[in-house]
């Protein structure tokens, strides 16, 4: 076994004595394409999705230096015709980018460092069949077929890494290409590759209208069918977790759910997941393995409508984007969509392949939104965040007429005149106007109880001291009518179990003269 060439499932190993969720029927998948015009594949996941453990299971499946049938032999992969035809089969190399750059003595002499490093390798164990000076990786494996017939099986992990930390450097991102280019678009990539498996945040780059590697079949957090199932956990994964580990599946559900890809599948960050169960609470971690800098700079970039739309996902509206002219990488930005489509690359927008639409995932995501806009570059940002948090004292406080005041302050100014009069708008804009709930408070809304549905619930979280909040929105009517039917329809139902104290918060806005009016009252049980 060595580095780079058959390292062996040591990986894969360790990866079994944790808390593991089977993913190994994406090996049927990838069995499935070994030495046909499909096998280039290439899967784009935000960090912390689980993209590393499957090069590592794929490699520990392959490498015929090592004996892995006790690692799968009750896995799901086990079950499929395939497994047995290619379980350590194969010569495999597997190269991490991003160890590739953190070694290197001179960052700019990393695709050639990593070449030398891998051909040395490979000439240890094929001898004369390659070049004593042979120092490009293409021509290297191409000899290598050329005398033995070999084919090789690449597992390139974070194939990306290059773009995202070395980002200004064109000239380097430039030599990338082209070794990716002499590895998978040359005339003998079919003889000397039997299949490639690459991972990354970002999908394949674009220049101009063209993709870098055309010939990959790529799954991305835009279009990830039919691989969404192995990145990331599911819903009945997680629901299977929380019942082993007595946690509360709807919490977990509230934080971590949110990312709808392919088919309306619901997937969830196995960070967030595992650091919950693990530390039988929820917060954010998924969100801690980046700093909210780099969310703040995105959100703030000077872009037509960039800010409109950021202030309608934290008021939980869905917003359409074209998602075709990004291109692919963190620095090529020309429009407010290429902005918005890299932040569903990185995890912090979900998108909804069939509307076209984005939307925030989860409460984790939004308190990190929230964040990233208190530290902000933008006074338009910064000054709604220190409204809502005034907005939300002043309903604690009781006091209606401030709380009139600012959210009539909060709609007017972060409300398209084009929709300022719309019932959907109203809701919109108090979401938004609590944005800074999210500290202290899950949301749920059109919760049923008594005969009918409270609009929105603003539910203390169990750290919290704060009362719960029920709110009735109303529409050219009265706040006072709001109160009075939370109270006819006996929507406190919804909320009889909780323990604390309960304020009713009536809003009413009139449409004719643009005003709000706010009533609120405290329950007595």
């Amino acid at each position: 076994m060595g580095m780079y060439l058959n390292p062996g499932n040591a990986g894969f190993q360790s990866i079994l004595k944790g808390k593991y969720i089977d993913k190994t029927e994406l090996i049927d998948y990838v069995n499935q394409t070994l030495g046909t015009k499909q096998k280039l594949t290439c899967v784009s996941r935000p960090r912390r999705f689980g993209k590393s453990f499957a090069a590592q299971m794929l490699c520990a499946y392959y490498d015929k230096s090592c004996d892995s049938k006790e690692l799968f032999q009750d896995k799901r992969i086990a079950l499929k015709p395939s497994y047995p035809l290619h379980l350590n089969q194969y010569d495999v190399l597997y190269l991490d980018l991003t160890w590739f750059i953190s070694t290197s003595a001179m960052q700019m002499n990393v695709v050639k460092d990593l070449q030398k490093a891998v051909v040395k390798e490979l000439r240890e164990f094929y001898h004369s069949d390659i070049d004593p000076a042979e120092c490009s990786l293409p021509v290297a494996l191409a000899s290598i077929n050329a005398k033995t017939g070999a084919k090789f099986i690449l597992i390139i992990d974070e194939w990306d890494a290059i773009f995202r930390e070395r980002r200004e450097d064109t000239a380097l991102q430039e030599e990338y290409v082209q070794l990716l280019r002499g590895l998978f678009r040359s005339s003998l990539t079919d003889k000397m590759i039997e299949a490639a498996y690459m991972t990354g945040i970002l999908p394949i780059k674009k220049y101009g209208n063209q993709s870098a590697l055309s010939d990959f079949y790529e799954f991305t957090m835009v279009d990830p069918s039919p691989l969404e199932e192995y990145f990331g956990f599911t819903e009945s994964e997680v629901r299977s977790l929380c019942t082993e580990s007595d946690l509360d599946f709807h919490e977990m559900q509230y934080w971590y759910d949110g990312y709808i890809l392919g088919s309306h599948l619901h997937v969830y960050s196995p960070k967030s997941v595992l650091d919950a169960l693990s530390k039988k609470r929820f917060g954010n971690y998924w969100t801690q393995t980046e700093t909210y800098e780099s969310l703040k700079t995105y959100i703030t970039m000077n872009f037509d409508g960039l800010k409109d739309v950021i202030l309608s996902l934290l008021g939980g509206m869905r917003c359409a984007i074209d998602t075709k002219a990004f291109q692919n990488d963190m620095t090529t930005f020309c429009s407010k969509d290429d902005v918005l489509t890299l932040l569903v690359h990185l995890g912090y927008l979900t998108y909804d392949l069939f509307t076209e639409c984005i939307s925030i995932p989860n409460q984790e995501v939004t308190e990190e939104f929230l964040r990233a806009m208190k530290h902000a570059d933008s006074p338009e940002l910064v000054k709604l965040v220190q409204q809502s948090e005034e907005l939300l004292e002043a309903t604690l406080r009781m006091e209606e007429e401030t709380v009139a005041r600012i959210l009539e302050k909060i709609h007017m100014e972060n409300t398209s005149p084009l929709f300022y009069n719309n019932e959907q708008s109203l809701r919109a804009v108090i979401q938004l106007a609590y944005i800074s709930r999210v500290k202290d408070y899950l949301e749920f809304q059109e919760l049923p109880g008594g005969k009918g549905y409270a609009d929105i619930v603003f539910f203390p979280k169990k750290a919290s001291d704060k009362p719960l909040l029920l709110i009735e929105l109303k529409w050219n009517k009265s706040s006072k009518g709001a109160i009075a039917q939370i109270k006819d329809r006996q929507y406190m139902q919804a909320v009889k179990e909780f323990g604390g104290d309960i304020l009713l918060v009536g809003i009413n806005y009139s449409a004719k003269d643009q005003k709000h009016s706010c009533k609120i009252e405290k329950y007595l049980k």
